[in-house]
């Protein structure tokens, strides 16, 4: 099993990670806030959008990692996982662009993460769960054996242990950055916690997931079948 990089580097702070796919109205926004709650460096990992979100990351401070071909939100944040553990940072923070996650509740999981009572937490928002999301949740809860409310949601920090087990090439080979993402790290004997958080509707976008009944099938599915091969 091979890593991005073979030596651990100097431990640095945080970082926060934000994938984004065409999020130009609103990803410039997401990283203000950011910025002006923590102080700590922002990376936009651009998943070859076609509108401005780059340019719209890139003015209010971050740094950007542009990608030639799309990969999906997992590769994205994957991506940023190898750039944060080669920057040598001590916690990693994913969160959505699209304005669902309030910068407010980033200190809310790093926190656990600083006082080592867990290597990966979730922000969970439990009040948020469409009636398709909630029946996920209950499924893939009883698959998975995850002691875990909000399996879905995309505000986790991970700490360097958790970063440096993402850049496995195993990962590379995940298609959504959630459910399988938990069960790996479970298996690679990490603790795993949440806490809860409010977050906001989304500003503009919808669920890539939770949208349709097809998009949820189709999630079922797939997952089902890589959670399924991770227990074996």
């Amino acid at each position: 099993m091979k890593n991005c990089f073979s030596q651990e580097q100097r431990s640095g702070p945080l970082v926060v990670l934000i994938p984004a796919l065409n999020e130009a109205s609103t990803i410039g926004r997401s990283v203000a806030e950011v910025k002006a709650e923590l102080d700590c460096d922002v990376v936009v990992i651009d998943d070859a959008s076609v509108d401005d979100t780059a340019e719209e990351a890139r003015s209010a401070g971050a740094t950007v990692l542009p990608l030639r071909v799309q990969i999906g939100a997992w590769g994205a944040i994957r991506t940023g996982m190898c750039y944060a553990f080669k920057h040598g940072y001590r916690v990693a923070v994913t969160m959505d662009g699209d304005g669902q996650h309030s910068a407010k509740t980033i200190q809310s999981v790093v926190a656990p993460i600083e006082s080592k009572e867990a290597d990966v937490i979730i922000g969970s928002c439990i009040d948020r769960g469409s009636r398709a999301r909630k029946i996920v949740w209950v499924l893939f809860r009883k698959l998975t054996k995850l002691k875990v409310e909000d399996l879905t949601s995309g505000l986790r920090a991970y700490n360097r242990a958790a970063i440096f087990e993402l850049t496995s090439s195993v990962t590379a080979l995940f298609d959504y950055q959630d459910i399988v993402v938990l069960l790996y790290l479970q298996k690679r004997g990490l603790k795993i916690a949440e806490t809860p958080v409010d977050m906001c509707p989304r500003i503009s976008g919808h669920s890539k997931i939770f949208h349709s009944w097809v998009a949820v099938l189709r999630y079922l599915l797939v997952t089902s079948v890589l959670c399924l091969s991770r227990e074996k």
